[in-house]
């Protein structure tokens, strides 16, 4: 018989001894999170060249949250020969995470591809693109289902559509649905767009009357030197007006001479409406006034008020200041719209203009009120009054509880593994998801968690609008790990500069690529690092998404832009920009103007506001890293006179909170 078991004291302390031990030896092998994270990426790395083989690398990544991520990146690889059962299993256990989305959107494009369209119908759910969208519409033709044009109207809206959508045009065509009012809408669309081949694609299918009407259209957008110079020939109906207008607007743009030329035959020809006279006028004024003609503040003045715009308004000063035409300048200033006869950038250059007319006590009292604002030209402003500098720290409570319950959200826990891992689009796009229905406090919460883990673009985001502008900590990290302090001593720069090029560029997002290619935190092109790199002996296997070889890189090329231009920061910040040639073309034009001046006729609004942040950043950065900060007229020395970056015994100007 089997023994009875005798339940005594003696086998209970021993029971809870054994429980004990097995529960010790189990927690010491439970691998640790950094061991995980380091098995991830090992098996990450095989699972995108396809097959199994990473499956023995990842048994201790049952329970990581980014495990799902492997079979996916395995799948992916080899989706081309993947079958439906296999994605449908996968989507199936995982229907809610961000792979999956993915991978049925990219799965869909496969089976589009085969024409496998009743496996495509099954698998298929909206807004996952328009190409889906219109490989949706192939789709339901090829089952027999006859289209409405309600099918097709969100597609009508857009100016450019993808390959995919191309049959579904067609089959619009043959079967009616295109009518001649909404070809035109779509070709105006695209028109005003820019989307020249859009139009062109349309035009075949318009009424053989009216398919002249489309050609000029098209002209206009490719030569409209050509257009306006042929359009004395085209009949005066509204049609033709409506392309003139267009093809005399982006001439202007090209070469606002060549327009003004052809502007009185235009203007005679065609009973132009009022509106569309004052958008000529206007943008032949506006790119007379880019080329700093002299007779450009004269030309905007006499704009009528109707043809007048924010734009015309603001280039009428900034020509009048290049020109040093300071009783213009007033008038200009003068004429601007309330609104911005508000803003910190016109109450300074009025100031500025009072100052050079003798309204000295005028422009103080303006350079005090500029002064409390932490920007641009409010420290300029109170580097022209002698006031500190008026940046205002605030900080943000934390909620214990609050971060706990975000920590324990699956979805958060995953995105911040896929920032620890290096995944960093995925990390985002799943972050997005994971608050897009939460409050702004909890967003807050999970911004102050990412910042503390070093994810510094989440904060920088988030913390970017109204009083939450004064988190200074959050939105001007100092990353030391990265090594912007030792690599700017290196290249012989300011690091707070270096710090400044890096918020401005990338707002600390290691992967940032621009669409000109330019790649990390510094936004380097590939060809301009290989440069670089090799003037100054770095190492580089062309990795530009590694934040210290592209910080190395990026320092070195911020000293050669610098040295380039006796060593004057805004001038480099300009170069950087916009290219050295650009900067050159302008200081051979307007050198010789005070340097807050020469800023402020920049051509590129691009560049002259990315040459303002950069500044206002630098006095930002410097003061979180001493206290205090280098003046920022300081930093701008006129052009030809030699600049030193400042050292630890350099005098910095005081900073206090401004009441």
């Amino acid at each position: 018989m089997p023994r009875r078991l005798v339940w005594t004291r003696s086998t209970a302390r021993l029971t809870l001894v054994a429980a004990g031990l097995a529960l010790s030896l189990a927690v010491q092998a439970a691998p640790s999170l950094t061991q995980q994270r380091a098995d991830f990426k090992k098996a990450y790395a095989v699972a995108q060249k396809g097959g199994d083989a990473w499956r023995p690398l990842a048994r201790n990544l049952r329970d990581y949250p980014l495990y799902p991520w492997l079979p996916a990146a395995a799948l992916e690889h080899d989706l081309a020969g993947a079958n439906t059962a296999q994605v449908e299993r996968y989507l199936k256990r995982y229907p809610h995470l961000l792979t999956s989305r993915d991978l049925r959107r990219n799965y869909l494009v496969v089976l589009a591809q085969r024409q496998s369209w009743d496996d495509f119908r099954k698998l298929y759910r909206p807004h996952l693109g328009t190409a889906l969208s219109c490989y949706d519409l192939q789709a339901r033709l090829a089952q027999g289902t006859s289209l409405h044009w309600h099918d097709l109207a969100d597609l009508w809206q857009h100016a450019a559509l993808p390959d995919a959508c191309t049959p579904v045009q067609k089959w619009a065509h043959a079967h009616g649905l295109l009518t001649t009012a909404r070809l035109w809408q779509r070709i105006d669309t695209a028109a005003n767009a820019g989307r020249a081949g859009t139009v062109a694609a349309l035009a075949q299918w318009l009424p053989a009357t009216e398919q002249s009407q489309a050609r000029h259209l098209l002209l206009a957008l490719r030569q409209p030197a050509k257009a306006a110079k042929a359009s004395p020939d085209w009949p005066d109906n509204a049609r033709s007006r409506q392309t003139v207008t267009l093809a005399m607007r982006i001439l202007a743009r090209r070469s606002s001479d060549q327009a003004a030329k052809l502007w009185p035959g235009v203007k005679k020809h065609f009973h132009l409406t009022s509106t569309q006279s004052d958008h000529i006028l206007a943008a032949m004024a506006l790119y007379t006034a880019t080329d700093f003609t002299d007779t450009a503040v004269k030309q905007l003045a006499a704009l009528p008020p109707t043809a007048q715009t924010d734009a015309t308004r603001a280039w009428r000063v900034r020509v009048a200041l290049a020109k040093r035409d300071w009783r213009a300048a007033l008038a200009a200033l003068d004429a601007l719209s309330d609104a911005q006869k508000r803003e910190g950038e016109w109450l300074y250059l009025r100031a500025r203009v009072f100052g050079k007319l003798g309204y000295a006590k005028a422009a103080r009292q303006l350079y005090a009120k500029v002064a409390k604002s932490a920007t641009y030209y409010g420290f300029l402003a109170a580097d022209r009054t002698g006031l500190p500098y008026a940046i205002c720290p605030t900080h943000i409570s934390g909620d214990p509880a609050g971060e706990q319950a975000l920590l324990h959200r699956p979805a958060m826990q995953r995105a911040f593994e896929l920032f620890a891992v290096g995944l960093l689009r995925d990390a985002r796009r799943v972050w997005v998801r994971a608050l897009a229905d939460d409050s702004a406090r909890t967003r807050q919460l999970a911004a102050l968690l990412a910042n503390q883990r070093g994810w510094y673009d989440r904060a920088i985001r988030t913390f970017s609008h109204g009083n939450l502008k004064h988190l200074y900590n959050e939105r001007f990290p100092l990353a030391r790990e990265d090594g912007v302090t030792t690599q700017s001593a290196d290249a012989g720069i300011d690091p707070a500069w270096a710090y400044a090029i890096i918020r401005a560029e990338s707002a600390w997002m290691p992967d940032a690529r621009s669409g000109a290619d330019a790649r990390g935190l510094m936004q380097l092109l590939p060809a301009t690092a290989r440069l670089v790199a090799k003037r100054q002996h770095i190492a580089f296997d062309g990795n530009l998404y590694d934040p210290a070889t592209n910080i190395a890189l990026g320092t070195h090329y911020l000293a050669h832009m610098a040295a380039r231009y006796g060593g004057a920061p805004y001038l480099a910040t300009a170069a950087y920009n916009a290219g050295p040639q650009r900067v050159d073309e302008w200081l051979a034009q307007r050198g010789t103007l005070a340097p807050d001046l020469f800023v402020a006729t920049i051509p590129f609004h691009e560049t002259r506001d990315y040459v303002m942040r950069v500044m206002a950043y630098s006095v930002i950065y410097d003061w979180r890293m001493h206290g205090n900060a280098v003046a920022l007229s300081q930093r701008m020395p006129r052009y030809g006179t030699p600049y030193a970056p400042p050292t630890a015994r350099t005098t910095r100007k005081s900073v206090a909170c401004a009441p």
